[in-house]
């Protein structure tokens, strides 16, 4: 089992990750990583990443990074459980740049619809973190949650829009 990931450990782990890229590409920090860096949870247990455009080289160097600053490192982003909602890149918040490398955080209303899909009580924090900060409001969530269109749902054939929609409601309305 690896240590907890404080947001000096995971400033560190994506200033050494910009180092070793080969070249210009785009990093998403997602999940605990985005509240951890955010501040409302104070560690997290594995960074979770999705690169788009990869950066040249950062594959081979994520095996290396994790062993020798002894972290968890997920291939993972809202978009692999839910559709990503319209307008996500330009949605997703810059973080800063290094080595040719932009970090960004993944579009909170992406990351909220995950979480509210999988509804776990850290997953409600998160999303009550997010609108308490105004990184997403309820009702614009509702309205891009309305334009995923059938096609996207069927890429995700395990999803229920019907169930998740009652989960929307049941935010909105608390």
């Amino acid at each position: 089992m690896r240590d907890p990931i404080d947001k000096s450990r995971l400033k560190e782990f994506l200033g050494q990750l910009a180092s070793v890229c080969n070249g210009p590409g785009r990093v998403y920090v997602t999940g605990g990583a985005t509240a951890v860096l955010y501040g409302w949870r104070d560690s997290t247990i594995d960074i979770d990443l999705k690169f788009f455009p990869e950066p040249a080289g950062v594959f081979g160097e994520i095996p290396g990074l994790k062993n020798k600053l002894n972290v968890n490192v997920e291939l993972a982003a809202p978009s692999d459980f839910v559709p990503a909602l319209n307008g996500w890149e330009s949605r997703s918040e810059w973080i800063n740049e290094s080595n040719n490398v932009s970090f960004y955080h993944f579009d909170f209303y992406t990351q909220a619809l995950s979480k509210i899909e999988r509804d776990h009580t850290k997953d409600r924090i998160d999303v009550n973190a997010m609108i308490e900060r105004k990184l997403i409001e309820p009702s614009r969530l509702l309205q891009l949650f309305n334009e995923i269109t059938l096609d996207q749902w069927g890429r995700y054939p395990a999803l229920e829009p019907e169930e998740i929609a009652g989960k929307l409601k049941v935010l909105l309305d608390g």
